[in-house]
């Protein structure tokens, strides 16, 4: 298990350029990618929402009681900044239907599991980050799909109800069963736990060669655009984020936490809620496949930066 722990350790810190190295490879040999269905997407999230409920106890929700006023604003931002921004920029940019799709789902999801990686690196406050995450989660059956119907009913047909079931079988099931599952074997689920950053970075690279092999023309023909546009989202989020902090006169870690909480999405899920919301429109799953590698390498990047900061 100790070999296991530092494999996954390894993996953990050096995400961004595997999940760097996956894209591209998927990208260049799609071919000998595309034996990873789309459909496998929704059990590969599966397991990085069960090992993220895993992480937790009913003790770790005590911080929403504890500090309410940091929690609330981290979800009032995750949910209308990263929103109204991945409108903007898609009416800026003069999107078509199918791709403004795409990016509004990766505005309305909540932040990934990734970003409570990154404050750990950015010697951010994880206790926050995580509960930052785990309460945006458990509030996007209905918040994700509420969002991305009021941004596209007069663009794009949305199937709501969908939507919310895709979330609670993908999200918000696993989570509850790891919870469950670290009440009553937690002996067991601490040894697991060392080795869950590593199942977590092979799962994302699994999605990512996935979507990637099997979208590999579209990204080539408008993946410029939207790699644009993905990079503007992801950094305006961490800069807002930032500036949310200092309004709310935090410290720096948790500045920290809430610049990478709003910044960094669970692309994923967007991922697989594009296949399964828009069956017809396959374009719509490529924002999300490119936020997911870009977001890795930007969330690296900025780790570097947060830890000289202090």
């Amino acid at each position: 298990m100790n070999k296991m722990s530092k494999l996954s350790e390894f993996i953990g810190k050096n995400m961004a350029i595997i999940v760097l190295l996956i894209a591209f490879f998927s990208l260049l040999f799609s071919n000998k990618f595309l034996w990873i269905k789309t459909s496998y997407i929704n059990y590969l999230l599966m397991i990085i929402m069960f090992g993220m409920g895993l992480t937790l106890k009913s003790d770790d929700f005590v911080l929403v009681f504890s500090h309410p006023k940091e929690i609330a604003f981290g979800t009032v931002s995750q949910y209308l900044i990263m929103p109204l921004l991945a409108l903007s920029l898609s009416y800026l940019f003069n999107l078509d239907s199918t791709l403004t799709a795409g990016v509004i789902l990766v505005g309305t999801c909540p932040g990934g599991t990734a970003s409570n990686v990154i404050t750990y690196l950015s010697k951010g406050d994880v206790a926050l980050s995580v509960c930052m995450t785990s309460v945006n989660t458990l509030l996007s059956p209905v918040l994700t799909p509420l969002i991305t119907y009021l941004m596209l009913k007069t663009t794009v047909e949305t199937n709501i109800w969908a939507m919310f079931i895709g979330i609670i079988n993908v999200i918000l099931v696993p989570i509850i069963l790891g919870i469950i599952a670290n009440k009553f074997f937690s002996n067991f689920t601490k040894k697991i736990t060392k080795i869950l950053p590593g199942i977590s970075v092979i799962a994302i690279s699994f999605i990512v060669a996935s979507v990637v092999s099997h979208n590999a023309e579209r990204i080539l023909s408008a993946g410029g655009i939207i790699l644009l546009i993905v990079i503007l989202h992801n950094i305006s989020g961490y800069i807002v984020g930032f500036f949310i902090g200092k309004l709310l006169k935090l410290n720096n870690a948790k500045t920290k936490a809430f610049s990478i909480e709003i910044g960094m999405q669970n692309s994923g899920l967007a991922t697989s809620l594009a296949n399964s919301t828009f069956p017809t429109m396959p374009e719509a799953a490529v924002p999300g496949a490119i936020f997911s590698v870009w977001h890795n390498i930007s969330g690296a990047i900025l780790a570097a930066i947060y830890r000289r900061w202090g």
